[in-house]
């Protein structure tokens, strides 16, 4: 299960990324070397992107993100670099010892977060910088004239990418189980401490 929805999730991330920057500015955007990419002053060309859902639900625009997770820690790649193996080692861990056989929620899980880990990882390491593209909600407005810092006035300004979103899921999942490992040793104890449970005195 783990190295099922691993190897499929990191597939979708990396084709799509692939895809992404082949399509959606109408040419294909070919990036060059990745200490170029890595150089804050490289920028991509212009284009306008593509709308995916009506209501300005979705766009596709292409974006380098040079931080983590929705564009956080601009100018940080070496440091990323290090948690993001950091992260993989830690989750292997957490599969072999505190997982058991039928934990799918659990196996899944943890399969995502590693997807979206190594995907963003592949970029750092081979691209330069993390390449993005989802843009929800573009053109919806903060209300009153409300800014975020930096001075975005959208709702949601940040652009992600597949791995962005196996993290999160992944992450979600996680929450869920353990959740539901809480609910099970707490019906473990209350089915051991009810009564005729309780196992007899050796007076």
């Amino acid at each position: 299960m783990l190295v099922g929805v691993l190897a499929a999730s990191l597939v979708l991330d990396l084709w799509s990324k692939s895809w992404a920057f082949d399509h959606v500015a109408g040419y294909p955007i070919v990036l060059p070397d990745r200490d170029a990419v890595a150089d804050p002053s490289y920028r991509l060309p212009f284009h306008e992107g593509v709308r995916v859902l009506p209501a300005s639900l979705l766009d596709f625009h292409l974006v380098l993100n040079r931080g983590a997770v929705f564009g956080i820690g601009q100018q940080q790649r070496w440091l990323f670099v290090c948690f993001s193996v950091l992260a993989v080692v830690v989750g292997l861990w957490i599969f072999a010892r505190w997982t058991r056989d039928r934990m799918t929620l659990a196996h899944v899980g943890i399969a995502l977060v590693l997807a979206g880990g190594l995907g963003n990882l592949y970029d750092r390491l081979f691209v330069g910088a993390v390449r993005d593209f989802l843009h929800m909600l573009p053109r919806w407005n903060l209300p009153f004239g409300l800014a975020w810092p930096g001075g975005a006035t959208e709702v949601f300004p940040w652009v992600f990418n597949v791995a962005d979103v196996s993290l999160l899921v992944g992450l979600g999942l996680l929450y869920l189980h353990s959740r539901r490992e809480e609910q099970r040793q707490a019906r473990l104890k209350a089915a051991v401490g009810a009564p005729g449970n309780v196992p007899p005195s050796s007076t």
